[in-house]
């Protein structure tokens, strides 16, 4: 989760709950995509480094084994979390870093 995001989040919470339940939802959306839960969380190295990578962070998702990286889908996963919420998505909003996802 990204610091600014929670603590928007919750200082959110107090003026409108009903709001919070929807973006919990996109948040563990979000963190399923980034820690690959679909495939047994073997992206998820790569799937930081790649969140990294777009936030112009990391030059790479190179990773200590070679042969580790994305997960297949993995990347379409979170340049569509990126997208469905930019309170919450790989990027913390920001829409230069989410129009070069992909």
């Amino acid at each position: 989760m990204w610091t600014r995001a929670a603590v928007d989040m919750v200082a959110g919470l107090a003026k409108d709950p009903e709001l919070w339940a929807g973006r919990a939802a996109a948040l563990t959306d979000a963190n399923a995509a980034v820690f690959d839960a679909a495939n047994g969380f073997a992206g998820c190295i790569a799937g930081v480094h790649e969140v990294l990578r777009r936030q112009r962070l990391l030059e790479g998702i190179w990773c200590l084994d070679p042969d580790e990286g994305l997960s297949p889908g993995q990347a379409e996963e979170l340049t569509r979390v990126s997208g469905a919420a930019a309170h919450t998505a790989p990027g913390g909003g920001n829409r230069r870093v989410q129009a070069q996802a992909g």
